[in-house]
């Protein structure tokens, strides 16, 4: 793709993006609403977050508590047991889903927007989110889902390593509590956990809902009103996220009977709001997240054939999120591997990209911009993201103008101040 067709291609990103037209507005109780109308489909795509609902608010020794509060909201009501509360969802042609992460949870739901359709699929959400019925049965027949997923996932070695990677990225910090969910932490969660921390965490201030479809503001402001019915005014318990502090890399073998080794290299490195997101997203692409063109494909798969794949990632989160190297290899290659994946990441940090790479870069990360957004759901979820951690309302007009401004300097300039090889948690499983 050459520079003139990338010029011509962003111009024509650029207005879409504008053409989003995102109404932001907080709520008198303190809740943030961002809306995109969209009125070519009688359809409305919704989603209701709350920051306090995530991981990151376990109870101590009790790790998984928000994921059952979380999961249960959408297993019947107050009103409605399990089987009727499907069936209403089944008669109205809706999707509803409930989950939860490191910092949130959330609720969302599609529906057409025909009056009487949505004005009963808000009312299941509204009972969902303030009148969650939390059964027993349901609960104790999720938790023991949850203790086998865990066990199955137990024996994946790709997990494990995951899994001690976190702990080491994230000692004695909130962002590592999933890491230490075991079987006995799941036993421990009791139904009454599961309810006090709905009381406690779901609330109306700070609350962040997004709303993307055939549908207006006073019509919208009206339909949040009524979601957000019946929960407290505001958290009994805010959950905060304290600094992550840099610290000397540590590594971990753990040994595992299995014919690969699987290699993590980590450390927390970007947040939502970072300075430098976009010097370190158009600098990941050219090490190891753009496939077959990267760095370290080209020299742990092409070069050497130690790996039939290797990737790099960059994970935000409102805190530094984690920068992530990973990899499978024979057992016998881990050692030759891992070596050239560090020479890989010392050499881009020193010499930072060429002007060739940083181009390809550009063109790929702006060329696939647009599918980011292309149906409702996935610009729901940049809404979403835009409101809880508070971004810019023209964050995604931006995007594209900050990846095509970057120089060859200022991707050097950012990988060498920010990403210190010496920092590097590696783990090692099987090897």
């Amino acid at each position: 793709m050459n520079k003139l067709f990338t010029t011509a291609l962003l111009l024509l990103v650029l207005p879409a993006a504008h053409a989003f037209d995102i109404q932001r507005w907080r709520t008198a109780e303190g809740a943030t609403v961002l809306l995109v109308e969209r009125h070519e489909n009688p359809i409305v795509d919704i989603s209701v977050q709350f920051p306090g609902g995530g991981n990151i608010a376990d109870l101590p020794g009790k790790n998984g508590v928000s994921d059952f509060a979380a999961a249960l909201l959408t297993n019947g009501t107050a009103q409605y047991d399990e089987e009727s509360f499907n069936q209403k969802i089944n008669e109205l042609a809706i999707y509803l889903n409930s989950d939860g992460n490191k910092e949130s949870s959330s609720l969302s739901l599609r529906s057409l927007s025909r009056p009487a359709t949505l004005r009963r699929a808000g009312e299941l959400m509204q009972q969902a989110i303030a009148q969650p019925r939390y059964d027993g049965e349901v609960f104790r027949r999720t938790r023991q889902q949850a203790e086998l997923a865990l066990k199955q996932n137990e024996s994946n070695p790709a997990y494990i390593a995951q899994r001690e990677s976190v702990k080491l990225d994230y000692p004695q910090h909130p962002y590592s509590a999933s890491a230490y969910t075991s079987v006995q932490s799941l036993r421990a969660v009791s139904l009454d956990d599961v309810k006090a921390f709905h009381r406690n965490q779901y609330a109306k201030q700070g609350a962040v809902v997004a709303l993307v479809g055939d549908l207006n503001r006073r019509e919208a402001d009206r339909l949040v009103s009524r979601l957000l019915k019946g929960l407290p005014e505001k958290a009994q318990s805010a959950a905060q996220v304290p600094p992550v502090t840099e610290q000397t890399g540590r590594r971990t073998n753990i040994p595992f009977a299995s014919e690969q080794a699987q290699v993590v290299l980590s450390m927390p490195l970007i947040s939502r709001n970072d300075p430098d997101y976009f010097a370190l997203v158009a600098g990941n692409y050219i090490l190891g997240g753009g496939g077959f063109d990267s760095r370290l494909m080209k020299t742990l798969r092409d070069e050497h054939g130690y790996v039939y794949g290797v990737s790099s990632d960059l994970l935000p989160q409102r805190e530094k999120g984690r920068f992530v190297i990973q990899f499978a290899t024979q057992k016998s290659q881990a050692p030759q591997a891992l070596n050239a994946a560090e020479n890989v990441l010392r050499r881009f940090i020193a010499e930072g990209p060429t002007e060739a790479e940083l181009q390809q870069a550009k063109d790929n990360i702006i060329g696939s911009f647009p599918l980011r957004f292309d149906t409702n759901q996935k610009l729901l979820g940049y809404l979403g993201m835009i409101g809880l951690y508070d971004l810019p309302a023209d964050w995604l007009e931006q995007y594209p103008k900050k990846i095509e401004a970057l120089t060859v300097e200022d991707v050097k300039n950012a990988w060498q101040r920010r990403v210190k090889p010496e920092n590097l948690n590696i783990v090692v499983v099987g090897g």
